[in-house]
């Protein structure tokens, strides 16, 4: 069967993408940047990509005609402007669009939406199942609350919380109660809902055996990792203050930890599981969930982040735009090594950032990251994906990737720290030399003394990382 998977390049939609390539579908992937895409080579013969941006009439025509089911996973957390009004929009030209086609169902994944009094981004999504909800197809909603997976927003804000602070002192949303379930029985009840008559135009709460306060999910959390920690309510802790907690000690967004304090708020808990029965699933504990994610974070094997989303950094663009580095009205950094071995060159360079560090001086560049994070930047705490693999669209620490081709042995970043202009850093292989080259293009004249600020750094910052980088025994 032909399946529309929106949301490709998403946390869900990555992972959900081999489930269904496994079962034998053809999938037609939808993404709004094509550039970012880096599905597994092992299942190109089985997928096609379009374009497609639900607020741009003309990608809407990209759908194709002959797709069977479709998957609904677009989501915005973002608290800029009236987010609500264009999910609404782009449920809409989403349902409008499928009516034009073979489409006998659409599985949307939602939040749990059982409270009367839902936050702002909850409350949307539920606007979003009513109107596509409308549509001329067969609909299935699953809607889940705290998803814990190795890479999940969820799971690393646990993590960050509970291995960076032995004594917490936390706001009282931390007792609001919620129903964890791991992301490998979401992507169970996605796959088994798929074309099952037993689901039709019906909305499921789905989730783990467990109901847990946020408190009591993190100090289970430490229980798992062998940490004493320790964590104190107080009631003063404002919604803003609380934002700024969240942002100050994770790796989150500030608008997505405005986002999150307004969504954890709501108790978010099951009011019936019947679709386990249904669909035969019992999912696994909150703790065995856990136990999953460190697997795969120790065997270095996380498909997906939500790190690797724009919404970690706070905005949205495209890749082509900026992989083309500007020459005019620009200062330039480019300095050349012979390299001693050059596989072994281009495996360091593909191994930067994150753990690892920036092989020189990765004090100057953590300082540089805390100094972006009080000025509302990302900082380092973003880290990567992966430790020795890089793909188009990855985060890595406050840099975007926007070309990394090993073979060629070039990588291209772009800068989404706070800057006064835009930033790219250049690693390139011409023959037996690294070329490391390091631009920035100004914006007015505070752009201009920034540069000149930086620039006495530069000198051994650049030279030191490009010799570790071009010599073995660095």
């Amino acid at each position: 069967m032909k399946i529309l998977l929106t949301g490709s390049n998403g946390y869900i939609g990555k992972r959900l993408l081999p489930v269904l390539v496994e079962s034998g579908h053809e999938v037609v992937c939808c993404v709004r940047d094509p550039e970012r895409f880096n599905p597994p080579k092992s299942i190109s013969s089985s997928i096609s990509v379009i374009e497609l941006d639900l607020l741009k009439e003309s990608t809407l025509g990209n759908i194709p005609k002959d797709i069977d089911g479709a998957y609904y996973l677009v989501h915005s957390m973002s608290s800029d402007g009236d987010f609500s009004t264009l999910e609404e929009e782009c449920a809409i030209n989403f349902r409008e669009a499928l009516s034009k086609t073979n489409t006998s169902q659409v599985i949307y994944l939602s939040g749990i939406v059982n409270e009367s009094n839902l936050s702002k981004h909850l409350s949307s999504r539920k606007n979003v199942e009513l109107e596509l909800a409308q549509g001329s197809y067969n609909f299935t909603t699953l809607r889940a609350g705290i998803i814990i997976g190795s890479g999940s927003a969820s799971f690393e804000i646990v993590r960050d919380l509970v291995e960076k602070l032995p004594l917490m002192i936390a706001p009282k949303w931390l007792l609001t109660k919620c129903q964890p379930i791991g992301i490998s029985d979401v992507l169970g009840f996605l796959s088994s809902c798929l074309f099952n008559p037993k689901v039709y135009n019906q909305s499921f709460d789905i989730g783990g055996p467990d109901v847990l306060t946020y408190k009591e999910m993190l100090l289970e959390f430490a229980k798992s990792r062998k940490l004493w920690r320790r964590i104190y309510i107080v009631p003063i802790m404002t919604p803003k203050l609380s934002s700024y907690w969240l942002y100050f000690v994770t790796s989150t967004s500030y608008r997505l930890a405005q986002s999150l304090v307004d969504s954890m708020k709501v108790e978010v808990v099951c009011e019936n599981r019947r679709i386990n029965n249904i669909l035969n699933i019992e999912p696994i504990t909150y703790k065995e969930a856990l136990q999953k994610a460190f697997a795969k974070i120790e065997s270095n094997q996380i498909v997906s982040s939500w790190k690797d989303a724009y919404v970690s950094s706070g905005v949205a663009y495209s890749i082509s735009d900026f992989i083309q580095v500007p020459t005019f009205g620009c200062f330039k950094d480019q300095r050349a090594s012979r390299v001693d071995d050059k596989e072994k060159t281009i495996y360091k360079v593909w191994s930067i950032g994150g753990e690892t560090g920036w092989y020189y001086g990765t004090w100057l560049w953590k300082l540089r990251g805390h100094i972006d994070k009080f000025n509302g930047g990302v900082g380092l705490r973003r880290g990567r994906t992966n430790l020795h693999e890089i793909n188009v669209g990855d985060s890595l620490d406050f840099w975007r990737v926007l070309y990394a081709n090993k073979e060629e042995g070039r990588l291209l970043l772009l800068a989404e720290m706070k800057l006064p202009g835009e930033a790219w850093l250049e690693f390139k292989m011409k023959g037996d030399e690294l070329v490391q080259t390091a631009t920035f293009r100004p914006l007015g004249l505070a752009g201009r003394m920034y540069w000149y600020a930086v620039l006495p750094f530069h000198g051994f910052i650049f030279s030191g990382m490009l010799r570790k980088l071009a010599k073995t025994n660095s």
